[in-house]
């Protein structure tokens, strides 16, 4: 292995160490020595990985949504109609906000009110992939449209804006009252909003 390569390895050890923990804690709680510590890596060294705190920061974004939005195209990939692969989308969703593992938590939840203010680079990481995310719901609605399972749908985009926000807001107020009641209210709202009957 060449010595980038390895600098590349060592760099993406240290942002999935860094995951869980950011998680767990928020950004700012949580400093440099402890990311290194976890990861095994020596204290002095982060910067032959990153440029600053901020740069880790948006690294570690970016990488979050590549492996959400990997997941994501796995979840809209699967058979059936584009409204049952929607549906399934956002059933994960739910089950992975209301489960016991810290990492399988919104990382856009958990950091995007505390770091927007304190970095515009990891404030433009967070809208570059929440935009992302909003494309793939779109391109699914719009597929719906077309096979017919989601005929009565108007504007693609606007509804996919409109379920990722109440998607996002319903985790937060999951995380707020430890409940999943706000999850299954928006479930039931995903289903109005595109014209699907009530859930058996």
């Amino acid at each position: 292995m060449n010595a980038t390569a390895a600098l590349t390895d060592v760099r993406r050890h240290i942002l999935e160490v860094a995951q869980p923990l950011l998680l767990s804690k928020g950004f700012t709680a949580v400093g440099l020595a402890e990311v290194l510590a976890a990861a095994q890596v020596p204290k002095g060294s982060f910067y032959h990985y990153f440029e600053s705190k901020e740069s880790f920061g948006e690294a570690v974004l970016e990488d979050y949504f590549t492996d959400n939005l990997a997941r994501m195209d796995a979840l809209l990939a699967q058979p059936g109609t584009a409204a049952q692969r929607l549906i399934g989308y956002f059933h994960d969703w739910l089950e992975s906000q209301t489960g016991d593992e810290a990492q399988s938590r919104c990382f856009v939840v958990k950091l995007g009110a505390e770091v927007c203010d304190l970095s515009e680079s990891m404030r433009t990481a967070l809208e570059r992939g929440t935009k992302r995310v909003i494309d793939r719901l779109a391109r699914c609605i719009e597929a719906g449209r077309s096979d017919g399972s989601l005929s009565t749908v108007q504007d693609a985009r606007a509804v996919a804006a409109a379920l990722y926000q109440r998607w996002l807001g319903a985790s937060l107020l999951a995380k707020i009252a430890r409940d999943r009641a706000p999850l299954d209210a928006a479930m039931a709202d995903t289903r109005q909003m595109l014209g699907l009957p009530p859930d058996a």
